[in-house]
C-alpha cells in the first residue's frame, strides 16, 4: 500500500533577481511517518529549499500540494499554521528567557500564562525525554538542550512536517543521539520529517528516504536501504574534479619551518600535532561543526582556551594573535566583511594595517606615500579590479575584497598562512584566481593551511589534507592518491577501512 505524502513539489525552481538559477525543477514527496534526507553540496539549493518550505522565500516555478491541496505561504507564520516548521542550523532562541518561554515565542496575550498551558507544554517536553527544565534559562542549558528547546517550540505550533537544518552540525555524540531519538519517535507519532545533514552515515543510519540536490536539481532520489554511502558520495559530487595542475614538486630541502604540538582548545578541539616544510599546502577537510575553524583560531592564538605550542623556525610564539602576527603568522577569516578588512579605510589603508611599524618614519609619522606604495603593488601582484589604492573595499566585488585581505599579508615576514574558506561567495572565475594564487604562494614557499568546503579545491592545490570531524584530526591523505568521493566519506563519518575501499 502507498502511502499518499503529506508534502509533494513539483518542478519548483527558483531564480534570483540577479540571474542566479538556485533550483532547477526540483520534485519532492515526503510521507507521513517518515525521515526524509537531503543532503548536497555546498550551493547545490538545499538551503533554497528549506526557505521556500518555510515561507521564507517564493519559488519561481512549479508547484507545492501540502496534503494533497495547491499551498503556497506567502510568510513563515503562514507555513507554522498549515502545519510546517523549521529548525534552522543556528537556533533563534532568547538566551535570557526561560525554555517555556522561548517554546511560546511566538504566542503573544494572555493565554501563555494560563495553567493549561503549561501543562501542556510540560507534557510535550516529557514526550521529548524531559532534556531540560522548564524554567531554566537557555543561556544555561547546553548546545544539546538548546536544540531540544527549539524541536519542542516547533512541536508545540502542532507541526505535522518538521524540516531540520543540519541540526547535529555542533552537537556532540551523546548530543546526537538525543535528537535521533527524538526523530524517531516523532516518526512514530505519524509526524514526517525533513532531515538535511551533510552527515552521511547519519541520513543511512536516521533516515527512509534520501534525496541529494546537486546544481539546483535532483541528482539522487531513493529509498535509504538501496543505497549506500559510497552511492550517496557519488551523487553528491557527481563530476570528475578537474584539478589545478601543481608547477612542481615542493621544495623541503629547508625542513620543518612550521611545528604544531597538541594544539588543542578543551571540550571544542582534540589536540593536534602537525609539522610543515616550507612550501607545504596543508588541506582541512570537514562538514560544518566539525572543528575546522577553532583549529586555525587555536593556532593563531585568537582562542584564549587553547592549549600546546606552535613554533616557527624552532621559536616557540606566545599564544596571543599580536604574537602570532608578529612571528610571521598571518589569519584570512572566514568571514571577511566582518573580520578581514575595515569598511570605512581605502584599499590602501587596508593593505598596510598589519604594517604600520614598517611605514612609520621613526616608528611614530606614518608614511602615506609608502603605505600607497606598497598596496599598489600589491593590487598589480593580484591583479585587483579596483579604481586605484584610494577606493574602499566596499566598492570591490567580493572576489577583489578577498585578494585585498590575502593581500595584506603577502610580505617576506609572513612564514605561515591560515585560510579560512578564501573562496566562499566569490564568483568561478575569481575562485580560479585566488586559489593559484594560494598555490604559488606555496610554490614559492609559504607554508599554508587552508581550510575549504569545496573538497575539490583542496585535492586542487594541496599537498596532503587532515579530515576533521567532531573536533579532532580522523584522517590525513595524500592529496595526490585521494579522491573528492573518500573525503566526503570520511568527513561523513565512514569508517577509514570503507572510505578506503570506496576509493578503490
Amino acid at each position: 500500500m502507498v502511502t499518499a505524502p503529506l508534502l509533494a513539489l513539483e518542478g519548483i525552481a527558483k531564480t534570483f533577481p540577479n540571474g542566479t538559477a538556485a533550483l532547477r525543477g526540483v520534485d519532492l514527496r515526503i510521507v507521513p511517518g517518515r525521515v526524509h534526507g537531503l543532503l548536497g553540496a555546498n550551493g547545490a539549493g538545499k538551503s533554497t529549499l528549506i526557505k521556500i518550505l518555510a515561507g521564507a522565500l517564493a519559488p519561481s516555478g512549479g508547484t507545492i500540494r501540502w496534503k494533497d491541496d495547491a499551498a503556497r505561504w506567502k510568510t513563515p507564520q503562514a507555513a507554522k499554521a498549515a502545519g510546517v516548521a523549521t529548525i534552522y542550523q543556528h537556533i533563534p532562541l532568547v538566551p535570557t528567557l526561560s525554555a517555556f518561554e522561548n517554546i511560546l515565542l511566538d504566542r503573544g496575550g494572555w493565554r501563555r500564562h494560563l495553567p493549561v498551558e503549561r501543562r501542556n507544554i510540560a507534557a510535550l517536553v516529557a514526550s521529548l525525554g524531559d532534556p531540560f527544565g522548564l524554567d531554566t534559562p537557555v543561556s544555561a542549558l547546553p548546545i544539546g538542550a538548546r536544540q531540544m528547546v527549539a524541536i519542542a517550540q516547533a512541536l508545540a505550533g502542532g507541526a505535522d512536517l518538521v524540516v531540520m537544518d543540519e541540526p547535529t552540525a555542533s552537537l556532540a555524540g551523546h548530543e546526537r543521539e538525543a535528537v535521533y531519538a527524538t526523530i524517531r519517535r516523532l516518526t512514530r507519532e505519524g509526524k514526517a520529517v525533513l532531515f538535511v545533514s551533510h552527515f552521511i552515515d547519519e541520513i543511512v543510519a536516521l533516515t527512509d528516504e534520501v534525496t541529494v540536490l546537486r546544481d539546483g536539481m535532483v541528482a539522487l532520489s531513493a529509498p535509504t536501504r538501496d543505497l549506500n554511502e559510497a552511492s550517496i558520495a557519488q551523487a553528491i559530487v557527481g563530476r570528475e574534479v578537474q584539478a589545478l595542475e601543481k608547477s612542481g614538486p615542493r621544495n623541503t630541502a629547508g625542513g620543518i619551518t612550521v611545528a604544531l604540538r597538541d594544539v588543542g582548545s578543551p571540550g571544542v578541539l582534540a589536540p593536534v600535532t602537525l609539522d610543515l616544510t616550507a612550501g607545504e599546502l596543508v588541506g582541512v577537510a570537514g562538514m560544518l561543526g566539525s572543528g575546522r575553524t577553532e583549529f586555525l583560531h587555536a593556532i593563531f592564538g585568537a582562542d584564549p582556551h587553547a592549549t600546546g605550542s606552535v613554533s616557527i623556525d624552532g621559536r616557540q610564539v606566545e599564544r596571543l594573535p599580536e604574537a602570532s602576527v608578529e612571528a610571521g603568522i598571518a589569519l584570512v577569516p572566514e568571514d571577511r566583511a566582518r573580520q578581514g578588512y575595515v569598511p570605512q579605510f581605502t584599499i590602501a589603508e587596508n593593505i598596510s594595517l598589519p604594517h604600520l611599524r614598517q611605514f612609520a618614519r621613526a616608528g611614530l609619522f606614518p608614511s602615506r606615500a609608502c603605505e600607497r606604495a606598497f598596496a599598489e603593488d600589491r593590487i598589480a601582484l593580484l591583479s585587483v579590479r579596483a579604481p586605484g589604492a584610494d577606493a574602499r573595499v566596499t566598492e570591490l566585488s567580493g572576489g577583489n575584497a578577498q585578494k585585498v585581505v590575502i593581500g595584506k599579508w603577502l610580505t617576506p615576514h609572513t612564514r605561515l598562512l591560515l585560510l579560512d574558506e578564501p573562496t566562499a561567495g566569490i564568483d568561478v572565475g575569481a575562485r580560479t584566481d585566488i586559489l593559484r594564487l594560494i598555490r604559488s604562494l606555496a610554490d614559492q614557499g609559504l607554508s599554508a593551511i587552508l581550510v575549504s568546503s569545496e573538497f575539490e579545491e583542496l585535492l586542487a592545490v594541496c599537498d596532503r589534507i587532515l579530515i576533521m570531524r567532531d573536533g579532532a584530526v580522523v584522517a590525513e591523505r595524500d592529496a595526490d592518491g585521494c579522491t573528492e568521493e573518500e573525503l566526503i566519506l570520511l568527513a561523513g563519518g565512514t569508517h577509514l577501512s570503507l572510505a578506503a575501499g570506496a576509493q578503490a
